[in-house]
């Protein structure tokens, strides 16, 4: 007979496989059931085809988590599938000055970062195998456009690749018109090309340098008699420059004298200065002589007064004598 299997000792079996299997799950999942970890979630739009659970996440070059889980939506109001990417960020990450540590994992710490322009986007991890890794970096210039599809998850913006734009770019390029333009240009072009004026375009610049070479030639021959006579006009150009800087030399000295000779203390200024107070005497004198109250005045009136009556008395005895020519000797009739 078979001995019976002990009841106790397959409970304790059981039970310590229980705890085994608890404390290998702690310990491999580093105490993370006791650790409060926030996510967040970015919605792509477009494929993210080379994007793997577990890529990194990282914030100006520093890694602050990874992704956790990669799902597919859709943005019903726009009519647009999206992929939203949850990821999960370590705690404790950003490292301040003074006082405690900043934890990405809260949402108002979050929710401030995005409006300092924190935004997200996809970026090439490995260019043999195509990964890639989600690129957190602040850029204020680029608008914060929330999805909001599960409202109890804090979102980060995402803005399109570098690559993305450019092809966003070219399907808005209008392609017909610009090969249309370009057939046009090409036409032109081969219109210009074609037309005997610039066909006869080589031969006339042929032309040209011939002349130009004959007129070099010619340059170079006369050369030595033109450099000879610019160098005589500038020797004779410098003795004129030499004369006229003696000639003004003599203006300044001339200028300097006649400023001495007009100053008020010099000889000539007093001189002139007597003289014309000599002459205002003079003037003084002759106006005393030849007013009507003075002596000469009144004496040369009279003399005048006197001749005037001789002269009449003259008169008369010249027509006497030539009416009665012997009155000289028998007297007057």
């Amino acid at each position: 007979m078979s001995k019976q299997a002990n009841p106790t000792l397959i409970g304790a079996f059981v039970l310590g496989a229980l705890a085994l299997a608890v404390i290998a799950v702690l310990v491999l999942g580093k105490g993370s059931w006791f650790n409060d970890r926030h996510q967040q979630v970015l919605y792509f739009d477009g494929a993210v085809q080379g994007l793997q659970i577990g890529a990194p996440v990282v914030l100006l070059g520093v890694k602050v988590g990874t992704v956790k889980d990669i799902q597919l939506g859709i943005d019903r109001d726009k009519h647009r599938f999206l992929v939203p990417v949850v990821i999960q960020l370590e705690p404790h990450v950003v490292q301040t000055r003074s006082g405690p540590p900043i934890d990405l994992r809260d949402r108002a710490t979050m929710h401030q970062l995005v409006e300092q322009g924190l935004r997200g986007r996809l970026r090439m991890q490995n260019l043999l195998t195509g990964q890639l890794y989600v690129d957190l970096d602040f850029h204020p210039d680029k608008p914060a456009e929330l999805v909001g599809l599960d409202p109890g998850v804090s979102e980060i913006p995402t803005i399109p690749t570098a690559v993305e734009e450019l092809t966003a770019t070219l399907e808005g390029f209008d392609t017909d018109k610009f090969l249309a333009d370009l057939s046009a240009i090409s036409h032109s072009v081969n219109k210009l090309m074609s037309s005997p004026a610039t066909q006869d375009l080589p031969k006339r610049l042929d032309s040209t340098v011939r002349h130009l070479d004959a007129l070099v030639a010619r340059l170079d021959a006369h050369s030595g008699s033109l450099l000879a006579s610019a160098q005589d006009d500038l020797a004779e150009l410098h003795i004129a420059v030499d004369a006229t800087r003696a000639a003004m030399a003599k203006v300044d000295r001339a200028a300097d004298r006649v400023a001495d000779l007009a100053g008020s203390d010099s000889p000539v200024v007093k001189a002139m200065a007597r003289a014309s107070d000599e002459m205002t005497n003079a003037a003084a004198s002759l106006r005393g002589l030849t007013a009507q109250d003075s002596p000469t005045v009144q004496g040369t009136n009279a003399a005048l007064k006197e001749i005037t009556r001789a002269a009449e008395a003259l008169r008369r005895l010249a027509e006497l004598l030539e009416q009665q020519p012997d009155a000289i000797y028998r007297g007057k009739h």
